[in-house]
């Protein structure tokens, strides 16, 4: 029950993240799937807590600010984050591109630990805590190239490699060969193979004995053109990084 009710606040802060607006209680219980009476409770304890407020009678309730003081003291304190975040302010404002630093999850998926969006207003828009696919992410083949071969072989045989497009990699030898060419080039790539007209080059990095990547994407016609240029300019920001570990 502790798991299911932590798993529902969960969804109420992420169903307002996309509504965007105030939510009446019974369209809130709609959207969630769940019986009014138990929205209800729910929404009683985060009013009690001071997450959420009532904005007018039979108008609705909405997040207050103290949720976003709370992710604001998480994420200041960060003990990774903390560290990198200036280099990753660096990239994203040398490529004008964003820029995104994930590891990988211990159900062999990307996760994103951190998003810095491009000023572009055409652009690659993922959010922190995402998770993706190893086999169509530049992230993912940048983070498994660490792994020894055997090791990375058999994590390759233990997912689903989902064919997105024409251009995805469907194989465990395709994503091997990838590797290979990505390692002779100097970085790794995702030219469409998850989302057709997005691309995006990454490169890992170790930090205190833990792997991680750092990529830079955006549309297709704007990454392929400057995929050497951004590609130094990443692997230095990755050796930076791990100089100063």
């Amino acid at each position: 029950m502790s798991v299911k009710t932590a798993l529902r606040v969960i969804e109420i802060i992420e169903t307002y993240a996309r509504e965007k607006r105030a939510l009446p209680l019974s369209e809130l219980a709609r959207l969630l799937d769940v019986p009014v009476s138990s929205c209800l409770a729910l929404i009683r304890t985060l009013t009690g807590l001071g997450y959420l407020y009532e904005t007018g009678r039979r108008q609705g309730y909405y997040p207050t600010g103290r949720l976003l003081a709370m992710a604001q003291r998480i994420a200041h304190a960060d003990p990774v984050l903390d560290r990198v975040y200036p280099s990753l302010v660096e990239l994203r404002d040398a490529t004008r591109e964003t820029v995104v630093f994930a590891k990988l999850s211990q159900d062999a998926r990307v996760v994103y630990l951190d998003v810095l969006d491009s000023p572009h207003t055409i652009r690659y828009a993922p959010v922190a805590g995402e998770f993706k696919s190893i086999h169509a992410n530049s992230l993912g083949k940048a983070l498994i190239s660490l792994l020894d071969g055997p090791a990375r072989m058999a994590m390759l045989a233990g997912v689903e490699m989902t064919r997105y497009n024409e251009r995805t990699l469907t194989t465990p030898a395709q994503v091997e060969e990838d590797i290979g060419l990505s390692r002779q080039r100097g970085w790794f790539m995702n030219n469409g193979e998850s989302i057709a007209d997005v691309g995006a080059i990454a490169w890992p990095l170790t930090l205190s004995g833990e792997h991680y990547a750092i990529s830079v994407g955006g549309p297709i016609y704007r990454i392929e053109p400057r995929q050497a240029e951004y590609a130094s300019i990443l692997r230095s920001a990755c050796a930076g990084l791990e100089r100063q570990a």
